[in-house]
């Protein structure tokens, strides 16, 4: 993985996700929004996912040097 691709998917995974999850589920409940349950649950877990294989990809690139 490119170090700009890695870069962008951390941004999206450590501030824009949580962020979209906490915001959506806020005005779901403000406004009686459908599925805030469903919809934050799901943002919740494709965050975790990509945490995951980002950090699988650090400890990769850790491990081989820093090679691509």
């Amino acid at each position: 993985m490119k170090n700009e691709t890695y870069d962008r998917l951390k941004w999206i995974a450590q501030y824009f996700l949580p962020a979209a999850g906490v915001f959506y589920a806020a005005i779901a409940k403000i406004w009686n929004l459908p599925f805030g349950t469903e919809i934050t649950g799901t943002i919740a877990a494709v965050d975790t996912f990509l945490g995951a294989v980002l950090g699988i990809s650090s400890m990769n690139y850790k491990k081989g040097g820093g090679a691509a």
